[in-house]
């Protein structure tokens, strides 16, 4: 699957499912009246972060995914990122695509420490293994504070989160 970096030209086809996923309030914790001005500011982030889509043979935009470090000056080598999948190409492999480029990214782009990732997808049916085999802790050369990558769910079964100290 074709992942590229994400630019303006690609706002309006991010929009509709971001807006719709920012609206429901379960998943992100951006404000639920966030307006398309201040979302496309928040999510379309300038170098050295990055912003990226993920698309189908016909270039439609099917998700994306933002990267940036987490923090500023001494922990700036932590990593994060962060994901959407439009509903309407739910279990298609799109999150776990993004979430490997994400992974590759931030190995790429120093040293290998990752705070978190989340994937957010409204098809119940497309999360339960969609992440099996996504080698977070050895990809960036850590792993939660029992040794393991860390995985959430919360109720509504739409937020998957690995969490790699």
């Amino acid at each position: 699957m074709p992942i590229r970096e994400a630019d303006t030209n690609d706002w309006p086809a991010i929009w509709p499912f971001f807006h719709a996923i920012v609206a429901a309030g379960e998943t992100f914790t951006y404000p639920t009246d966030l307006g398309e001005d201040q979302g496309r500011e928040w999510w379309l982030l300038p170098p050295p972060d990055r912003t990226v889509v993920a698309v189908d043979g016909s270039g439609a935009v099917l998700g994306t995914a933002k990267m940036n470090r987490n923090h500023m000056g001494n922990a700036s080598h932590i990593a994060s990122a962060s994901y959407m999948v439009d509903p309407a190409h739910a279990g298609r492999g799109v999150g776990r695509a993004l979430c490997e480029h994400t992974l590759e990214w931030a190995r790429a782009a120093g040293p290998p420490v990752h705070g978190g990732a989340e994937v957010v997808d409204h098809d119940l049916r497309a999360v339960p293994g969609q992440f099996e085999g996504v080698p977070a802790a050895d990809a960036v050369g850590g792993a939660g504070h029992d040794g393991d990558p860390v995985l959430e769910q919360t109720g509504h079964g739409r937020l998957l989160r690995t969490v790699v100290h």
